[in-house]
């Protein structure tokens, strides 16, 4: 949640609007948009903000407080990284800024190259691994996440997680379990009726159906996939965002070269 000079900004509210979850409204926004809803704001903010300061009669303490900024050595760097000046330079005639107009989202559907995809509902399954919390900043996730990867790797847990692998779907599970009613977390695990112990969690994939993509490469591919679902498949699918995880089976945990599939919780869309 974001104050801006015209109230709060809360990404909840925000996912409501949209008829989807906060994290996915997020995931949208970034693929969409080109960069995550988080950097858009604050752009549009220090936009405003040098606004206000120009001509010298506005103080820089009421004009951060004006943007949710209780710090004033917060709203300097915030204002630094957009503009590449302090805000007290912009109280100065001839400085050069930036502006950053509101954003206009115009969806188009290239449909040249084609998109490999089945629907399927399934059941609950239980899975077992390793989980690990995320940010509500998805930005700060798409760092994050690969780093949770190679640690899994390093200790030892991604040999021990597929040796408990005997369930569908036969692959290891990178789910992102993102509710807006529940602690944002991801697993790195397999689907699983084997008893564990302390060392490893469980966790139960809701009944759901799934639009289910299929793919090859790096990790890269993956993201390059996703934003594709988003901004091609899904606006002219008939189907929309429903409440569930992401899942990412991999079939070979080959970082560099491995066939996965994408795993998107779906509903049919109300006429």
């Amino acid at each position: 949640m974001m104050k801006t000079a015209k109230g709060e900004i809360e990404y909840d509210k925000l996912g409501q609007i949209a008829c989807c979850s906060t994290y996915h409204f997020q995931r949208m926004f970034t693929y969409i948009a080109g960069m995550p809803l988080s950097e858009y704001i604050r752009r549009r903010k220090m936009s405003l903000a040098a606004v206000d300061l120009q001509g010298g009669q506005a103080k820089i303490i009421d004009v951060a407080a004006k943007y949710g900024y209780t710090s004033p050595t917060a709203f300097n760097r915030a204002f630094r990284s957009v503009h590449g000046i302090n805000p007290s330079a912009v109280k100065k005639e001839g400085v050069a800024i930036k502006s950053f107009p509101p954003i206009t989202i115009k969806i188009t559907v290239k449909g040249v190259e084609e998109m490999n995809y089945r629907i399927e509902t399934k059941e609950a399954f239980r899975i077992v691994g390793k989980s690990f919390p995320l940010s509500k900043e998805i930005a700060q996730n798409f760092l994050e996440v690969p780093q949770m990867w190679q640690g899994a790797v390093l200790d030892g847990a991604i040999e021990k997680i597929i040796s408990l692998m005997n369930k569908q779907p036969q692959g290891v599970l990178g789910v992102s379990a993102c509710s807006d009613n529940e602690e944002w977390r991801y697993y790195i695990a397999v689907s699983s009726s084997t008893d564990i112990d302390n060392s490893l969690e469980e966790y139960m994939i809701p009944g759901c159906t799934w639009a289910i993509f299929p793919g090859a490469g790096t990790g890269k591919s993956i993201q390059e996939l996703e934003k594709r679902i988003v901004t091609e498949w899904l606006p002219t699918s008939g189907y929309e965002f429903t409440d569930g995880p992401d899942i990412e089976v991999y079939f070979d945990p080959n970082p560099q070269n491995t066939t996965y599939e994408v795993w998107i919780p779906v509903k049919k869309k109300q006429p």
